[in-house]
């Protein structure tokens, strides 16, 4: 299994590879390959590092083979809030436990460092029913409804379903 750490902004150069990587597959990510781009990244990681929470996951040969994040909309409304949570994990990892380990750790990390955090939200589409599942596996509920939100690369629309996981519930 991967070891798992604090992302660092060193580590750029290997989460921009990884991003790349997962989004060139179907259903990967939101952004197309061609829509991430290293000042998108070095943004994500700047904030998730300043004011949010990050974890990457490690093999054993250096590599990065996961990253997870959510970031604070930094205002105070919104202080209580993490969002924006992605996570991408390396097609060659995917189904191993990777993604659940980096979740759990991710969690874990709110639950005794984040005392502030009572809220962290994510978005999934629709057809994405597998991802679904394991978030409420997770203790995330779902919120709603984006209708025709998404536009896939066919041109068809599908919906994002918004969760949430609540400290207090």
């Amino acid at each position: 299994m991967a070891s798992l750490r604090k992302t660092e902004l060193g580590d750029l150069d290997a989460v921009f590879g990884l991003y790349r990587n997962v989004a060139g597959r179907p259903g990967g990510l939101a952004r197309l390959e061609t829509e991430i781009d290293k000042d998108f990244v070095r943004r994500f990681l700047r904030r998730a590092i300043d004011s949010g929470v990050a974890f990457v996951a490690v093999s054993d040969d250096g590599d990065i083979d996961g990253e997870i994040h959510a970031v604070s909309p930094g205002i105070f409304c919104f202080s209580h809030v993490l969002t924006d949570l992605t996570i991408a994990v390396h097609p060659a990892a995917q189904s191993r436990g990777l993604g659940r380990q980096l979740f759990e750790t991710f969690m874990r990390e709110i639950m005794e460092s984040r005392p502030d955090i009572d809220r962290v939200e994510l978005i999934a589409r629709e057809s994405n029913a597998r991802a679904l599942l394991f978030y409420e596996s997770l203790g995330f509920v779902r919120e709603g409804e984006f209708r025709r939100r998404i536009r896939n690369v066919d041109g068809s629309l599908e919906s994002d379903i918004p969760m949430a996981w609540i400290r207090h519930a």
